[in-house]
């Protein structure tokens, strides 16, 4: 190959080497093997470098191109060591020199022609990024773009480094201005490893603007384009759970971090991999786990220290810090330490973080006797702006000082800023998540409220934060009067949490009290256990062994200090976490007694207002793979005349959902706890899902989803029920009757016959399903929202006959 031939070559390497790596590589090294001059050796390395890090060899990439700086330099090539450098910036960074490559874009600028240092922006841009510099990174961006013209290549990565510093800055919309271009300029180009990068910066873009059903649906789209490029798959993990943290979710944050560490580990991507673990121990902090975040944490911060990120490294001694308070008792050098990192958490911009830590640090001097520690760090929070924790450190002050009803105005003021933000969302699984930020002053209200020993306080506390769950907006208590008014004869518990205790709240006509009830451990572990017996009854011949001891050792722990106030009432009942899971009916003090499951007491009360009827008719729908979905179809058919067949189809059976009173679902359901909002009902054309259930503006007043586990949900705040019943009753529904555990088919069958022959002859929900449980010996299923309610067959006065029943 004579010499301009393989310079040529080379230089056309370099230009496959982001599209085409193998194809680079592979005429990259046919040029050195034709022993060319130093030029041509030096822009072949280049090659071979970029062409390594499209393919994810980091070390090999840095490899290369310091060859190539050598070999241009001691030829006297300053043109061609420059340009290798300018590739080096980006390699230098993700191997976890930031800052050293910032200062390689330095020395290798002046020798660089003005396209040229645009493109040198580009990757500027990257190591300003990864050291939190996102204005400067926007900046570089900006300036690169008026340059690079036809440059579709580095053009597209200009766009795309400004779109993610912009979700950094939190500018969503012109974030996602500028990865739509880049993806469209990719596409157009054939760039598709940057059209995977862009497409893989949705999901994290969708996450930070709180759209979680986007980000999780763009993850799965990006997922599988990303198979071949394993490095980019991790760091789009990465981004994705970032963002849940921030969502407050970190289980589903360390799901993907645990398939995120090891690739960026095998592909040396060291800047990605300390971010990665600082974001893992963090996860496995808010995860109960402070052993694995402890390590996590310290591994983080040698990788930190060694690359220079001083912007980073309070962020892993917070975390150590934190692991430490819980692992063993705190101490005053503990204290001390945790100031100090508070300020340092200032210093490197973190606000948020060092508000927190302080507040931690005045609840440790509390416990240690260190008053005017305290008093001090809670003074300086107070006064430190708007937000939750001022708040908190606010209202903690006010209870000091022994002004319990200035403390509870604070605490109510806190959560009308924590209500006003979840408004924001309309995604329940997002509100009900975002105002986890305010779970601990929401938290603080209740235990001011239990120190007053008066279950009106409580109550109205208890309500005030599921107000706020529910999406609300206001921390609204329901008026107690109008309360027992609504409920007549029956009787209302709400249970409640607070500090691994479970305290019950009773309304009957007569008065309203509080009992503490112990453990809350207990009732969960013996609510999972109930639920495994009725599984095992169900799906096995004959009764699951000591199921009935175990009903009856619940009964003792819920109600047993309620008995003689409950008497064979009507209950409405309120859950917390894992009691959202219980089938109340099972309990032996309910045999025979209507039982309603709400969200909360003003839920209820909501429910109890709706009394119009819509005049909408009934629908059946028959899904696939059940033996008996037909004839339970046709059964609801033959008691309710001029009942609708709806054909198994999404759009269909949405369609229909808008126009029914009432509905009724007969198919496979799936219940998700990861992803209470994944949870689905089977049709024929794939399954319905609970996120499409939030596009119906007009749900049916009642809904019966004759589906296994359709009425299970998951509770991340009490007030937010998350799961396909769940959904229903939060778009309007009034009444939803659904199993909380697998039912046979026939059995099935048997209960729904007598519950609709019931629910026909006028008797409300909640009694026809009592009814039917008691006739037929089927348990499982149970009655949510308001059940008091008939349903409108089409017989005079059965309605008003019968609206006297209060559950």
């Amino acid at each position: 190959m004579i010499p301009d031939d393989a310079l040529a070559a080379a230089e056309h390497a370099v230009d496959l080497s982001g599209t085409a790596p193998a194809r680079a590589r592979a005429l990259a090294h046919s040029v050195l093997a034709s022993d060319p001059h130093c030029e041509a050796v030096a822009v072949a390395h280049r090659a071979l470098a970029v062409a390594a890090r499209e393919l994810g060899d980091l070390p090999l990439a840095e490899e290369h191109l310091d060859r190539a700086v050598s070999v241009a330099l001691s030829a006297g090539l300053p043109h061609r060591a420059a340009q290798a450098r300018l590739s080096l910036v980006h390699v230098r960074t993700e191997l976890g020199h930031p800052r050293q490559a910032l200062t390689i874009a330095d020395s290798a600028e002046p020798h660089l022609t003005p396209v040229e240092v645009a493109r040198l922006g580009v990757h500027r841009a990257v190591a300003l990024t990864r050291l939190g510099r996102y204005a400067e990174a926007v900046g570089h961006c900006d300036r690169a773009v008026g340059f690079l013209g036809d440059d579709v290549r580095f053009l597209a990565g200009a766009v795309l480094n400004r779109g993610l510093a912009r979700v950094f800055l939190g500018e969503f919309e012109a974030a996602e201005t500028d990865l739509t271009r880049c993806a469209k300029l990719a596409r157009e180009a054939g760039l598709d490893h940057v059209l995977t990068l862009a497409e893989g910066n949705l999901p994290f873009l969708a996450a930070r603007r709180g759209d979680l059903s986007a980000a999780f649906t763009a993850y799965h789209r990006a997922e599988s384009s990303l198979s071949g490029y394993p490095e980019r798959l991790a760091t789009m993990r990465c981004d994705l759970a970032e963002a849940l943290i921030a969502a407050h979710l970190p289980g589903e944050a360390r799901a993907l971090l645990d398939l995120a560490v090891p690739e960026l580990t095998a592909a040396g991507a060291n800047v990605a991999l300390a971010e990665a673990r600082l974001l893992l121990a963090r996860a496995e902090l808010r995860t109960g786990d402070p052993h694995r975040a402890r390590q996590s944490a310290e591994r983080a911060a040698a990788d930190l220290a060694a690359q220079g990120r001083t912007v980073l490294a309070p962020l892993a001694a917070e975390i150590l810090l934190r692991a430490r308070l819980m692992l063993g008792p705190p101490t005053a050098e503990l204290l001390a330490e945790m100031l100090s990192c508070a300020g340092a958490l200032d210093a490197a911009g973190h606000p948020q973080a060092s508000r927190a830590l302080r507040f931690t640090g005045a609840e440790v001097a509390l416990r240690l006797g260190d008053r005017p520690t305290a008093d001090e760090q809670l003074a300086r929070l107070a006064s430190s702006g708007p937000g939750v924790v001022s708040r908190q450190a606010a209202a903690v002050r006010r209870a000091l000082a022994g002004d319990r009803r200035g403390a509870f105005a604070v605490v109510r003021a806190g959560l009308v800023e924590v209500g006003a933000e979840a408004m924001a969302f309309s995604d329940p699984m997002v509100r009900a998540h975002a105002v986890r930020a305010g779970e601990s002053l929401a938290g603080f209200g209740l235990a001011l409220a239990l120190r007053t020993g008066r279950g009106r306080t409580l109550l109205a506390w208890a309500e005030r934060w599921r107000a706020v769950v529910g999406g609300t907006g206001q921390p609204v208590a329901p008026d107690v009067e109008e309360l027992r008014a609504a409920l007549g004869e029956a009787a209302l518990v709400e249970f409640v949490r607070h500090a691994g205790e479970l305290v019950a709240v009773v309304v009957t006509p007569d008065r309203v009290m509080l009992r503490r009830l112990g453990p809350f451990a207990a009732v969960a572990e013996a609510t999972v256990r109930i639920r495994y017996g009725l599984r095992r009854t169900h799906l096995l011949d004959g009764e699951a062994p000591g199921l009935a001891g175990e009903a009856a050792l619940l009964e003792r722990l819920l109600f047993g200090p309620l008995r003689g106030r409950l008497g064979d009432r009507p209950l409405v009942i309120v859950p917390t976490g894992t009691l959202h899971t219980l089938p109340w009916p099972v309990l032996p003090m309910n045999a025979g007694r209507p039982v309603t499951v709400a969200s909360g007491a003003a839920a209820w009360l909501a429910g109890h207002r709706m009394r119009a009827v819509r005049g909408g008719g009934i629908v059946a729908v028959a899904g696939p793979g059940l033996r008996c979905a037909e004839a339970e179809a046709d059964m609801v058919g033959g008691c309710h005349p001029g009942t609708e067949r709806v054909t198994a189809l999404r759009a269909e059976v949405m369609a229909a959902l808008e126009r029914a009173e009432v509905a009724h679902l007969a198919a496979h359901g799936m219940f998700s706890s990861r992803s209470p909002l994944l949870s689905s009902i089977a049709l024929d054309d794939g399954p319905l899902m609970a996120y499409d259930l939030l596009r119906l503006r007009t749900p049916p007043r009642l809904v019966v989803l004759s589906a296994c586990e359709a009425g299970m949900a998951h509770a991340p705040a009490d007030g937010a029920p998350l799961g396909l019943a769940g959904t229903f009753l939060s778009l309007g529904s009034q009444c939803v009757v659904a199993s909380l555990v697998p039912v046979r088919d026939e059995e099935t069958l048997t209960l729904m016959t007598v519950f609709h022959e019931l629910l026909a002859a006028g008797h409300p929900p909640a009694q026809a399903l009592t009814a039917a449980g008691g006739k037929t010996g089927v348990a499982g299923f149970v009655c949510f929202g308001y059940g008091a309610q008939p349903v409108a067959t089409g017989r005079e006065g059965s309605a008003t006959q019968l609206d006297q029943d209060p559950t």
